[in-house]
């Protein structure tokens, strides 16, 4: 059974993967704080939902996009404040392109749940 932090968290997956499939930088920066650190698949660090929507807007243009999670491992910190971990496995064009490990910290902003650190990682051991 799914408990607060399970549900916090698969709704923002759920509105992130939708977004993220339908190309549209500023409603995937919407699930952002305006607070937001961003490391995603290149080495700069994103600040703010400005800098979210720039991420994603400089993303190459396929044809399709979709992410799946999974060993998705939540924790609820605070009544505020959710840690969040899983893997992310990106399609592109109907082809398997990469698979990351990503944590977010989802924190209470507002009246709803915002994505407040992102940080994806490689699967492949670095040392």
């Amino acid at each position: 059974m799914p408990n607060a932090a399970d549900e916090i968290a698969f709704d923002i997956m759920s509105r992130w993967a939708d977004t993220f499939s339908k190309f549209d930088p500023e409603a995937q920066a919407s699930l952002y704080s305006k607070h937001a650190l961003f490391f995603g698949s290149n080495p700069t660090l994103y600040q703010g939902r400005e800098g979210v929507a720039a991420y994603f807007e400089a993303l190459p243009k396929w044809d399709s996009r979709a992410v799946r999670f999974t060993d998705v491992s939540t924790a609820q910190v605070n009544p505020e404040l959710v840690n969040f971990a899983a893997i992310a496995s990106f399609d592109v064009d109907g082809v398997p392109k990469l698979s990351v490990k990503i944590t977010w910290v989802i924190a209470r902003e507002g009246g709803d749940w915002k994505i407040v650190s992102h940080h994806v990682s490689s699967k492949a051991p670095l040392i």
